[in-house]
């Protein structure tokens, strides 16, 4: 059981790592340098930018001169028409990389992460410590008990326990202790410690024998039925700091609605995880509770069963030999 503990909590602490990661970032973008000169048009469409020096195109309003554009009576060019070269653009210099502003470091400490968890459980205040451990040592007790009830349903021999019974109605004791030997069903193990204990106390073996099988049967059931009664209360505590830390920035009129509002979300954020928490441990609770009474009621039955069997056969014997010692005449 100690390997299936550190098993389950090793495999716990990896997956909740790489599912607490954040989000790869996304590609970032060139900054934007708003001092360099906009990037010109290639299309075309669109007209060639004016050249210092170059001849004026004849119908182009924008490349007219405003005197030619007002004058009706000034004379036309009669300078040959030539086209400018484009403008060669040149790339402008990459802007420094701006200083890291304070939201970006909230985010990478976590507090303001794309993670929906990680944000929501820093959120939800300095309670949220606690609830966590509680919900880590929860799901491990809860995935040790589902290996060893799986093992113990593997190890179950139903056809076993009918022979060692049928061994002993007929009077072979010693047959029904070799079935029962050397087994790993709980059932079998009560009825060969009872067997081997029949001339001192038959009784007493098997009640020892049976509290052993319940007790590895209800091992941390103790612990789930205290984490489901601690996970709402410490819900409940979460609630009351949230509300208590709402309350004492109402005073503050620039920082009321702010305030007031994260610690309300803090107060919902704690009790909504207290109360899953609670909820997530409270059905395998019950459900090992009830394997562990299904387990002691087998145990009992086939106590007294053993128990009926033997004294049935000490009479069978004792009304035997009476008959052998005194014959009728």
């Amino acid at each position: 059981m100690k390997k299936t503990l550190i098993v389950s909590l090793c495999s716990l602490t990896f997956a909740l790592g790489a599912f607490a990661q954040d989000p790869a970032a996304s590609p970032a973008t060139p900054p934007v340098d708003p001092n360099a000169a906009p990037a010109l048009s290639t299309s075309p469409d669109a007209g060639a930018p004016a050249v210092p020096g170059a001849p004026a195109v004849p119908g182009d309003p924008a490349a007219a001169s405003p005197a030619t554009a007002t004058d009706p009576l000034a004379a036309p060019t009669t300078a040959p028409v030539t086209t400018a070269p484009a403008a060669a653009t040149t790339p402008a210099a990459p802007a420094a990389a701006p200083a890291a502003s304070p939201e970006a470091v909230v985010e990478k400490t976590g507090h303001n992460s794309d993670n929906f968890f990680i944000r929501n459980f820093y959120q939800g205040g300095p309670i949220m410590w606690p609830i966590l451990i509680i919900s880590i040592v929860a799901l491990t007790v809860v995935i040790e008990r589902c290996f060893w009830w799986g093992a113990r349903w593997m190890r179950r021999d139903p056809k076993r326990v009918e022979k060692v019974f049928t061994a002993i109605e007929t009077g072979d004791v010693n047959e029904a202790s070799k079935l029962a030997r050397g087994s790993r069903d709980p059932v079998l193990r009560m009825l060969w410690n009872g067997l081997n204990h029949q001339h001192a106390s038959l009784q007493g073996a098997l009640q020892v024998a049976a509290g052993i099988e319940i007790k590895r049967a209800g091992r941390f059931l103790m612990v789930m039925d205290t984490l489901v009664t601690l996970a709402p209360l410490l819900g409940l505590l979460g609630t009351i700091t949230g509300l208590i830390k709402s309350f004492s920035f109402l005073g503050n009129e620039e920082l009321a609605v702010q305030a007031v509002t994260g610690g309300i979300a803090e107060a919902l954020i704690a009790t909504a995880c207290g109360l899953g928490l609670a909820i997530f441990a409270l059905i395998p609770f019950n459900f090992f509770t009830s394997r562990v009474s299904n387990l002691e009621f087998e145990l009992q039955t086939a106590a007294t069963n053993l128990e009926v069997m033997l004294e049935a056969n000490s009479k069978a014997k004792s009304e035997a030999e009476m008959t052998t010692t005194n014959p009728r005449t």
